[in-house]
């Protein structure tokens, strides 16, 4: 009797999204001067995994995987606390696809999937910024503002889903 949740594709999926994410993110390390902008990647691979790996956690797999890359790799200003801005946006769409009771990755459910990984990235730069010492009134400001982008971003990455999900359906892969 096997477990289907726990298999070598499902581990090798997992890796592979998080391995796209952090490549997609080195290569287009583009300057556009819009708050969130990097977000529509994150949100796409963490809610791809969660929506293709059945079981607990897959989207904060993929998450801690890519901060650690990220991390290892020196990517971003952030240092170690940059696994919290992966970490965080992955925590909450495996909350809140728990939460949710359907299971079929609708447009809506994406979507309520990406506005929670644009808060759970909020939450990562209220946490980063405070660490390095921000003043609490430009703490609130930057935070508010960054995560404005980074929930708007994350909604457009989360609503690529639902179509590449369709098409591995119709393809028989899931």
């Amino acid at each position: 009797m096997t477990n289907r949740q726990h298999t070598l594709s499902n581990a090798l999926f997992l890796g592979f999204c998080a391995v796209l994410l952090v490549s997609m993110k080195i290569l287009f390390r583009w300057h556009l001067h819009i708050p969130g902008h990097s977000m529509l990647v994150v949100s796409f691979f963490l809610i791809l995994a969660r929506g293709v790996v059945p079981g607990k956690l897959p989207a904060s797999t993929v998450g801690l995987w890519a901060g650690l890359m990220v991390v290892v790799l020196g990517l971003g200003k952030g240092g170690p606390l940059q696994i919290c801005k992966y970490l965080f946006p992955a925590v909450f769409v495996d909350i809140g696809a728990g939460l949710l009771p359907s299971r079929t990755f609708s447009a809506w459910t994406c979507a309520l999937l990406g506005i929670g990984a644009g808060l759970g990235k909020t939450g990562a730069n209220l946490l980063v910024d405070w660490a390095v010492g921000m003043e609490t009134g430009v703490l609130f400001l930057h935070a508010g503002l960054k995560g404005l982008g980074a929930v708007l971003f994350s909604l457009l990455g989360a609503l690529l889903v639902p179509p590449v999900l369709n098409r591995l359906r119709a393809h028989g892969l899931l």
